[in-house]
């Protein structure tokens, strides 16, 4: 699963490609996490806009119990799950980022790693939405990146983004199609395991 990631200047990284930013501005995320409003690419008619969506759907069904916002949904089943399978068909969206975060475990120790694109460029997580919320898609780790968790968010490249929020083309086959980019992550301090940490000191090696 993915349940951190950072996000920088997501207004200037997204100029090229979005029509209108609606209440987004050029500020610096290094611990985004779930229930935060966070910037989210959605397509309408008339062009693209980045919004700020809170990171969890809670499902119409679950909204009067105790239900734990979903901010993941798996692409081998997003099609099958009553959740998810007519957000993947009608509300699609794109996620902005710099890189996220995974932890190791080793034996009862969890050792945070901050993974991002090799070549530097910004990331963009495929997604679904639910009026003001979101999740990201996860797929199976590639062998790299297996070596810290069994799951990584899937990971788009810009020029990718206009068919994927296409409604007309199915997503999962689209999604499954694309190229990844390469990754590369190095282990980072702990101070990240508290939301409340929040500078760029938190993506520094150790």
């Amino acid at each position: 699963m993915c349940g951190r990631y950072v996000v920088t200047n997501p207004v200037a990284k997204t100029a090229k490609i979005v029509k209108k930013a609606i209440n987004v501005h050029n500020t610096e995320n290094y611990n985004a996490h779930p229930q935060q409003s966070l910037p989210v690419l959605k397509k309408y008619i008339n062009g693209n806009t980045l919004e700020l969506l809170k990171w969890g759907i809670i499902p119409s069904w679950g909204k009067k119990k105790d239900f734990r916002p979903l901010i993941n949904a798996r692409i081998e089943t997003i099609n099958e799950k009553i959740s998810f399978k007519k957000l993947i068909k009608i509300q699609r969206c794109v996620v902005v980022a710099d890189g996220f975060y995974e932890w190791k475990r080793e034996n009862k120790i969890k050792i945070p790693h901050f993974f991002f694109r090799k070549d530097k460029k910004t990331i963009f997580f495929a997604g679904i939405y639910q009026d003001d919320q979101f999740c990201l898609i996860t797929e199976k780790s590639d062998i790299n990146i297996s070596k810290i968790h069994e799951r990584q968010p899937v990971i788009i490249d810009e020029k990718d983004i206009k068919s994927y929020l296409n409604i007309e083309l199915e997503a999962v086959n689209i999604l499954n199609d694309i190229n990844r980019p390469n990754l590369e992550f190095y282990e980072i301090s702990k101070d990240v395991n508290k939301p409340n940490n929040n500078d760029i000191s938190l993506i520094q090696k150790v």
